[in-house]
This record gives structure tokens, sequence and C-alpha cells, in this order.
């Protein structure tokens, strides 16, 4: 009786080895999903600090404080804390750009441009 796991068409597998088959070429694959998971993680502790810290915790401290008229804390609570996630999603593309060329795993054409 044939093996119907691996039928050479996409029947749930996907190519993809067994699991716990890591074989030595997968080292770069560690690496660079670390780096990936470290920015992830910086950015959204950034973010937390600026939505959480800055608009709910340090709200006193910061409403001290006037931009425009209005206290600094109930700035962050409204706007700030939506224009830093912004940021931190152009920061993260941008840092992606850069590890995805590192590890040749970008999405460019050989002249540059996207695909």
């Amino acid at each position: 009786m044939a093996d119907t796991a691996d039928t050479g068409q996409d029947g749930g597998t996907g190519g993809a080895p067994p699991p716990g088959a890591g074989g030595p070429d997968n080292g770069w694959r560690k690496e660079y999903w670390t780096k990936n998971l470290r920015l992830m993680v910086v950015l959204l502790a950034v973010w937390f600090v600026v939505s959480f810290g800055c608009g709910i915790l340090f709200v006193e401290e910061l409403n001290q404080i006037e931009v425009a008229g209005f206290p600094l804390g109930f700035w962050f609570a409204q706007q700030g804390s939506i224009y830093v996630f912004i940021l931190l999603i152009g920061v993260y593309a941008l840092r992606m750009d850069r590890l995805d060329d590192e590890y040749g795993v970008s999405e460019r054409n050989d002249d540059g441009s996207r695909s």
C-alpha cells in the first residue's frame, strides 16, 4: 500500500519537512527569526510605554505640561500613541527590509524594484 502522506501534491504537508527534522541549513532561519522577534518585542515595548504609560499611568505628571493649549497627558491618550504607533510601523518596515536584504530573502527583483 502506498504512503498517502507524501503524494507529491499539496496534500496537507505543503512540502514542509517533518517536525524536528531541522537540517544544518536552518541556522540562518533561527537567527533571522530571533532578530525579527527581538525587533518586535522592542517596538511593542515602546508602544506599550507610550500608549499605556504616557496615556494612563503618567497622565497626571504629563498634564502639568501643555502643548498647543492641551495637557500633554491628554494629547498622548488621544493623539500621541496613534502617531507613535504609525512611526513604529514605519520603523518595523524599514528594519525588516534591511534584515530581509541581509539574509537574502527580500522580495525585490534584480533591478531593485519590488516584485
